[in-house]
């Protein structure tokens, strides 16, 4: 085929870029990603745009910084009129159909503003992020003291809960009793959210786990499509809680746990944003080796079970013949600190957190000269909504998308992206942080500009800058941006970062080629600014104003006498 009929865009939630075999794990096998990575191009320097779930996915989707859709944090919805890549690939002649997880919230104020029936086709697509829904399930089905954590329904887990219960776990909440909980002897349920329980097993069959479920509802949904279609795998794990069922559980144990990585004067010298989340109490938790030797194991687990699954789609895609019909790209919507840095969770800008596993497989002939190879181009996840486009065969709307085609990387014909700096951002005004540290909502925000070279953190609230040397210091443990003799660096960061806020993002309404085109089409469609004489410019720009006879009305209206 010249070009990939179909896209797999699979997505795994809280998957670190260096906890596969590909990316250099010690321990952790993975050969069904691995052997995708052989047979397309493996990203080692892809980030996203902001180290929390809904910001990052909503970066994805739209194609667009988080400055720039506005949903900066999780539960914040995306502001109705945002085009997301679903609307993008539909003008391309292309479906875009979701299996899996958005995080999305919708707009409701905004629906309702503008009379948009959210039972309708265009209702429900823009309260689901421009995706079809084939199944929707954002996990988390919660219940404390307050209600739920997805109070407003963001989970829609409805598809998932009534398959456990059909498959005979009963329950009111099969997802935490059985799909992520252990038991003991006396059939008591050991919750997963209890990090202690993270060495026993899920209370479910493999089969009926969640990411196999999954995969078994996009096999589903290919068999029933024809295309050309673009289908969001987005899996749920592996984030927490983090337990796993048989086999899984017990694969790993601590002697395949990966010392973190730290420093005490990392802990001791630490700038007051990031100290306020290495003392934040999963900071505190995954500090310790009990924790992290309990944890880890399980989040191994975790991943073998999904690389398991890509062995068993990735097979049934060949067998059926669809693989050489489809373009699949693998990443992760963030990282996992794990106990590195002192913290747990990913919410700040260490690779750790920041950086994400990208592996991109082209059937196309024209993608045969880069076939298992590595590139470390800076590549953002805002690029995967303007590749989708062209292989759809549109034209990327280059005033709405600010990423770049990844095609030319992958073809062979690029070795870098048009950019000499990636972005991610962070708006922590709804946590605890932002008390702790006495902030307003304004200035609990902060931004992260890097290049190949360097990382610069920039936090408002008047603090100093993070700075670090990502050639002679890549586990980012030495904070340099208090250092007089790192001024010149400093500088050179915050140009890159002041040329991107600079930027005109908002400027979506109009293409550049229009822009281009009204510099010189506005005096051909009779405005005349600044002419004196009209024997001053051409004849045909003043042709509707010369030789024209009116009648003299100076003197009012005249009456017709009687």
């Amino acid at each position: 085929m010249a070009k990939p009929k179909n896209i797999l865009f699979i997505m795994f939630d809280q998957l670190r870029w260096d906890y596969l075999g590909c990316y250099g794990h010690k321990h952790l096998h993975t050969p069904h990603i691995d052997r995708l990575a052989s047979k397309g191009v493996r990203f080692t320097r892809a980030y996203i745009q902001s180290p929390i779930c809904g910001s990052s996915r909503m970066s994805t989707y739209t194609g667009r910084y988080v400055h720039s859709h506005g949903a900066s944090w999780n539960f914040t919805p995306l502001k109705v009129g945002e085009m997301t890549m679903g609307d993008h690939l539909r003008d391309a002649g292309m479906d875009a159909w979701l299996v899996g997880k958005t995080h999305m919230e919708a707009d409701e104020e905004g629906m309702a503003r503008l009379g948009l029936d959210p039972d309708s086709k265009i209702g429900a697509r823009v309260a689901e992020c421009g995706f079809d829904i084939w199944e929707r399930d954002d996990g988390m089905v919660t219940k404390g003291p307050d209600g739920s954590f997805a109070e407003g329904g963001i989970t829609n887990a409805h598809n998932y809960t009534n398959y456990l219960k059909a498959r005979g776990y009963e329950s009111e909440n099969p997802w935490h009793d059985f799909a992520n909980s252990g038991i003991d002897a006396e059939g008591n349920v050991l919750s997963g959210w209890f990090l202690k329980n993270s060495t026993e097993a899920a209370n479910i069959a493999d089969e009926d786990s969640e990411t196999p479920y999954m995969t078994t509802r996009a096999m589903e949904f290919i068999e029933g499509h024809d295309g050309p279609w673009m289908c969001h795998l987005s899996y749920i794990k592996p984030h927490w809680p983090y337990i796993v069922p048989e086999p899984y559980h017990d694969m790993y144990g601590p002697e395949h746990v990966q010392g973190p990585i730290r420093s005490a004067a990392e802990y001791d010298d630490a700038h007051p944003v990031l100290r306020g989340m290495m003392e934040s109490p999963v900071g505190k938790a995954f500090s310790t080796d009990k924790i992290r030797n309990a944890v880890i194991p399980a989040y191994m687990g975790l991943i073998k079970q999904c690389d398991d699954q890509m062995g068993r789609l990735f097979k049934w895609l060949e067998d059926t013949g669809r693989m050489d019909e489809t373009m699949i790209v693998l990443t992760s919507d963030h990282g996992d600190f794990l106990g590195d840095h002192w913290m747990g969770e990913k919410q700040f800008f260490h690779d750790t957190s920041t950086r994400v596993p990208l592996i991109v497989y082209d059937p196309s002939p024209k993608a045969d000269a880069t076939r298992g190879t590595v590139s470390d181009a800076l590549v953002e996840c805002i690029d995967f909504a303007p590749t989708f486009v062209e292989v759809a065969g549109g034209k990327p709307a280059s005033h709405i998308l600010e990423g770049h085609s990844l095609l030319p990387i992958l073809h062979g014909t690029a070795t870098e992206m048009p950019r000499d700096h990636v972005i991610c951002e962070y708006d922590y005004a709804a946590t605890p942080l932002a008390d702790k540290l006495g902030l307003n909502v304004r200035e609990a925000v902060m931004f992260m500009v890097a290049d190949k070279d360097w990382k610069l953190i920039h936090c408002e609230g008047g603090f100093r800058p993070i700075l670090f040397d990502l050639v002679n210091d890549p586990h980012e443990l030495t904070d340099l941006g208090d250092r007089a003799d790192m001024a010149p660096v400093i500088e050179r960061m915050y140009d890159k970062l002041f040329r991107w806020a600079r930027r005109t993002s908002q400027r979506t309404t109009r293409t550049e080629e229009q822009l281009i085109e009204m510099r010189t089409s506005t005096r051909r469609r009779g405005v005349i600014i600044g002419v004196y004489d009209e024997n001053d410019i051409p004849l045909e720009l003043s042709v509707h104003y010369r030789g024209r006879k009116a009648k003299d009305m100076k003197t009012g209206r005249q009456t017709e006498q009687t």
